[in-house]
């Protein structure tokens, strides 16, 4: 890949570039984050930024087990009634009590507020019921497997109801929650400034005053500021800058195996621009992706570094399917079922995808390979928040577009293949695998549901060829060596607790 010149990437520092302090931790971020509120926003950015805002009923270990955090324990009363214990003595950021009044509200704004992108992740819900105080109690109309998994991230993102209230739609503007940090202010496209809550509920474990991200969508400009100390931290750089920092006494990084997904996503069902050959036929879909070669994507964009895969489930997944591998690229054949799909002459498809440098390149690798079979790929980039909104409203042919990731395949799966998946952007619609998905929820026997997963797959990917799965990616985290206590976990969050600069 081609790198600027460390001068000319040195240009981006005059609006970045402060005195170091040892309290302010400065996180220099992929993309500008969407909305900050937990139930209407998508992006990865976004959740980086609420480890910092908003603490969550139970978060994820090392061991991607879920752990207590601003509930003390749960229980399951029967297969479809679970038991949160809360934690006593939690105050959010506006000082009102965290209590199973607040949770009970944050988890019906979740389930209800018109836009909610929680909604297909929580599922159904009878009722949630406060018991007392400290206690909540979720009634479900059957078993859910992925239930606890999803209040592990935004399901389980407690806000204060008196803030919620006040702001309506607008409480993204400024988010009140209960985590470590409150906010202060954000310029968009530029900076989100946080500050310590002093009243936090595990403040011993905080050793910052002050933590602001950094919106450096341009990587190169990303590691001139990691080189020249202008941020302490970058998230998700690229694998030829693990060479570039080697002999940089003050700088550490390390590639880390994530939960999450590379992907091209169809638009086959979303409004005037799913009505075409592409988003019609299978067989057109199916010809564009053996158009192209996976692994020498990965190898000329990304050094060989992603582990390219056809399935949204990565191998450290104990769901992982052996046998969904990305096909081998046949151009020959590609061109047999355009021609078997009616389609003469050149045809023309739009990529979208994220204003980034490496994914633009992806975009240009894709154009030029596709075209061999007969497509003619434009390349359009947009601003990452701004490219997932005009998804939403159906905006694309196709669009390059990524996922963190969840523990539970689900988190990984349903939202995006499911007709009411909230992030099934190209409404993708099958009932039989609306069937199959439904029943890996009921399912609790591990080896029955991952056989569920795989007639999912075989009908979305082998037959309907709804969306190309193309890697599994390793997040790249650089930051200086002065930072103590990052704890590298495959969900690539940077959590706050117990770092410190020293």
């Amino acid at each position: 890949m081609i790198r600027r010149s460390l001068a000319a990437a040195l240009l981006g520092l005059t609006a970045l570039a402060a005195p170091a302090d040892a309290q302010n931790l400065r996180i220099g971020l992929r993309e500008d984050p969407d909305i900050l509120d937990p139930t209407l926003s998508r992006t990865y950015v976004g959740r980086i930024v609420y480890m910092g805002v908003c603490d969550k009923l139970f978060d994820i270990n090392e061991r991607l087990e879920a752990v207590p955090q601003l509930a003390t324990a749960y229980r399951w009363e029967d297969p479809q009634t679970l038991i949160i214990t809360l934690r006593q003595g939690v105050r959010f950021h506006d000082g009102e009590v965290m209590d199973a009044e607040a949770v009970r509200y944050s988890l019906d704004r979740h389930l209800n507020l018109q836009g909610s992108f929680r909604r297909s992740e929580m599922g159904t819900i009878n009722a949630i019921e406060v018991a007392d105080p400290q206690t909540i109690r979720i009634r479900l109309p059957r078993p859910n497997a992925a239930f606890l998994a999803a209040l592990t991230d935004r399901v389980g993102m407690i806000m204060s109801p008196k803030a919620a209230e006040a702001a309506g739609r607008n409480f993204g503007n400024r988010p009140v929650c209960a985590g470590p940090m409150r906010f202060v202010e954000r310029v968009a496209q530029e900076r989100i400034v946080l500050e310590r809550f002093p009243e936090y509920w595990d403040a011993s474990r905080i050793h910052f005053n002050r933590v602001t991200y950094l919106a450096i969508p341009d990587n190169n400009v990303r590691l001139a500021n990691l080189q020249s100390g202008a941020i302490e931290f970058g998230e998700r750089m690229e694998p030829d800058d693990l060479r570039a920092i080697q002999r940089n006494r003050n700088l550490r990084g390390a590639a880390i195996d994530s939960l999450g997904w590379q992907s091209i996503a169809y638009n086959t069902g979303n409004g005037a621009r799913a009505n075409t050959p592409f988003g019609r036929d299978p067989r057109v879909r199916e010809a564009f992706e053996l158009s192209l070669d996976i692994r020498a994507i990965n190898q000329v964009v990304y050094e060989g570094i992603h582990a390219p895969t056809r399935q949204p489930l990565p191998p450290a997944s104990s769901y992982f399917l052996p046998g969904f591998d990305p096909p081998q690229r046949d151009v020959n054949r590609a061109r047999a079922l355009l021609r078997e799909a009616g389609v003469t002459g050149s045809l023309p498809i739009e990529l979208t995808v994220p204003n980034n440098p490496d994914l633009r390149q992806v975009g240009e690798v894709v154009q030029s390979m596709a075209r061999e079979a007969g497509f003619d790929v434009s390349v359009r980039a947009m601003e990452f928040a701004s490219s997932l909104q005009a998804a939403a409203r159906g905006e694309f042919d196709t669009y390059l577009v990524g996922w963190s990731g969840r523990p539970d395949p689900d988190g990984n799966i349903y939202a995006f293949l499911h007709s009411t998946g909230g992030q099934n952007d190209g409404k993708y619609a099958n009932p039989e695998v609306d069937r199959l998905l439904d029943a890996t929820r009921t399912e609790l026997d591990p080896a029955k549901r991952r056989e569920l997963f795989r007639q999912v797959f075989d009908i979305a990917f082998n037959r309907d060829h709804m969306r190309l799965f193309m890697w599994n990616p390793k997040n790249v985290m650089i930051h200086t060596t002065r930072l103590q206590g990052y704890r590298p976990i495959a969900d690539g969050m940077i959590r706050l607790q117990d770092m410190r600069l020293q």
